[in-house]
C-alpha cells in the first residue's frame, strides 16, 4: 500500500478491569505512563506505557456500554488491537476499502492524544481488531 511507506506498530491495546493495578503490573517492564487520559467518546479511561519504538495503551471501561466493556465480558483481560502508525488516514481507509476490508469507521474519528483513529473489523485482518491511527499534525 503507497500510503504505508513509513509504516510501524504504533502500539498494541490490552484491555483490563482496573487500570491501576495493571499499570502496578507492566511499571516494571516499561516505567511509569507517558500519558494517561479519559476518552469520553469511547467511554474508556488509557494509559500509555513507552515500550522500545512502541507503546502498550492500557484501555479500561468507564461505562457499561463501551466497546471495551462488552470486550471484557465477552473474552476478559488480554490483546484487544493492533495499531498501525499511518502518515494519511483518509487514503488508507480508501485503499483498505478497495481491498474489500470491513471497516468499523468509514471515516476517521478522534482518538486518544489528539490523534485521528479507524478501525478495521477483525473478521477482515485474521481475527485481530486493527486500529489505524495518524498523529495530530
Amino acid at each position: 500500500m503507497s500510503s504505508w511507506s513509513g509504516r510501524r506498530v504504533d502500539h498494541v491495546g490490552i484491555a483490563v478491569r482496573d487500570l491501576d493495578a495493571a499499570l502496578a503490573f507492566y511499571r516494571p517492564l516499561a516505567g511509569p505512563p507517558s500519558h494517561r487520559e479519559l476518552v469520553a467518546g469511547d467511554g474508556v479511561e488509557v494509559a500509555f506505557l513507552k515500550l522500545g519504538e512502541t507503546e502498550l495503551e492500557l484501555l479500561a471501561s468507564r461505562g457499561p456500554d463501551s466497546s471495551v466493556q462488552r470486550f471484557l465480558e465477552r473474552r476478559g483481560e488480554g490483546l484487544h488491537h493492533l495499531a498501525l502508525g499511518v502518515a494519511d488516514l483518509t487514503a488508507e481507509l480508501a485503499e483498505w476499502r478497495a481491498r474489500g476490508a470491513l471497516l468499523i469507521d468509514e471515516v476517521p474519528r478522534p482518538g486518544a492524544r489528539g490523534r485521528q483513529v479507524a478501525f478495521i473489523h477483525p473478521t477482515s485482518a485474521m481475527g485481530v481488531l486493527v486500529e489505524l491511527c495518524q498523529r495530530a499534525s
